[in-house]
Formats: structure tokens, sequence, C-alpha cells
């Protein structure tokens, strides 16, 4: 027997006594109970076993044991459950990938990513610096004057760009408070949520000082406190 499995079977022994184990619930199951901290509350809890739907009767099994000190089970049947399945399945990156490929050609799938603001912006970032490298390797062919020329109007079309940005991101910040603000008329609002909306505009605040300073100085760096503050610590 491996030392690890030697190991590992005299810690489970260890947390079920004797008079604790009970007869006619397995050894997994036993294993899987010991990773509860609380002793009363593992000697309890292998006394209520949940009930086994296939049974008919209240049993238990290694995926219930699984399930109840939250251990990825054998058996998924939940849709989280069957998430952290394929996490499982797909911790090779390049399996990933090519799953990843192969679900995003389903219209529903797609229609399930496009909701998901992260992941988009994730596909978005993705999608900027595959056109960043492929530019790139071009460039490289391009004799050198003309590929100084090249990255000039890149860094001009990048600057424009993005002042565009900053300016859209400030013009719907006010378009939306214009059409928020007037329907709060006659709301009364608690005062954990006027906690929440001033912490929220002394958030604003910082980032448009910031903004403001970055645009006037060329500092893009934060300090501490305006930085815990933009993460809303």
């Amino acid at each position: 027997m491996p030392l690890a499995t030697l190991l590992d079977n005299r810690w489970v022994a260890s947390r079920w006594p004797k008079e604790r184990r009970q007869h006619g619930v397995s050894y997994v199951v036993h294993k899987a109970l010991a990773a509860i901290a609380d002793e009363d509350v593992r000697f309890a809890k292998i006394l209520d076993p949940p009930w086994h739907e296939k049974s008919k009767t209240h049993r238990w099994t290694q995926d219930a044991a699984k399930r109840e000190v939250g251990q990825r089970v054998n058996h998924p049947t939940t849709v989280q459950e069957k998430v952290n399945k394929v996490h499982d399945l797909l911790e090779d990156e390049q399996v990933a990938a090519r799953v990843a490929t192969d679900l995003l050609r389903q219209p529903q799938v797609v229609s399930e990513v496009v909701e998901d603001q992260t992941a988009m912006h994730l596909v978005n970032r993705a999608q900027v610096d595959r056109s960043h490298r492929i530019a790139a390797q071009r460039l490289e062919a391009v004799p050198q004057p003309t590929r100084q020329a090249i990255q000039q109007a890149r860094e001009q079309v990048r600057h424009n760009r993005e002042y565009v940005d900053l300016v859209g991101a400030c013009a719907t910040f006010v378009a939306a408070a214009g059409r928020i603000v007037p329907t709060l008329r006659g709301h009364s609002f608690t005062e954990e949520e006027r906690e929440r909306v001033h912490a929220n505009l002394a958030r604003v605040r910082g980032a448009t000082e910031w903004i403001g300073q970055a645009i006037d100085t060329g500092d893009l760096s934060l300090d501490e406190g305006l930085a815990a503050l933009l993460r809303g610590e």
C-alpha cells in the first residue's frame, strides 16, 4: 500500500472512533463526511441520511456524502455540479479551446455568452489582442521609414479612439443620470440605500478627479486611497 494511502486511511479512522462508525455505511461515505470539522456535527450527520430517490429510502451514497461537504460528485445532477465536472475535464487549455470553439457554433450558447458582459469583454479583448499581433507581424516586413509612418498613424488612431471612448463614457453617465434622477420624485429611501448611493457617488467623484488629473498632467497613477475608493473598499 502506498504511504499516502495508508496515511489517508489513518486520518479517516481517527475521525471515526470505533463506536461512531455506522454499520452498513461504506468507507467512502465515512471518508467524505470526515471533512466535517465539528465532531458533534459529524457524528450527528451520519445518523441523518438524505432521501435517495432511486431506492425511495433514506440512505447515504458516496455522491450524497460528497455533496454534503461541498466536494465534487462522481455523478452530477444539478447544473452547477455538471459545470464543475466539465471544468475538471477541461483543465487542458488546448482541449478547453477546442470545446469552447465547438460550443460557440451553437446559436443558443452564443446567445447566453453575449448576455454575459464579462465573457463578451474577454472575447472582445482577445480579438483586439489578435489584431495587434497580426498587425505587428505584418509591420515587421515593411521598410523602416514606412514602418515609422504606419506606427505614428496607428498611435494617432488609437489616441482618437480612446479619446472618443472617454468622452462617450462621460456622456453615457450624464445621460443615464438625466434619465433616472427625474423618476425618483416621490420615492423614499432607507438609510442603507442612501449610504450606498453616497458611497457610489464618492467613487464617481474620485473617478472624475482621476480623469481630470490624467488629462491635465499625463499622470495616470493612483494613490492607495483613491484606488481603494474605486474598488469600493
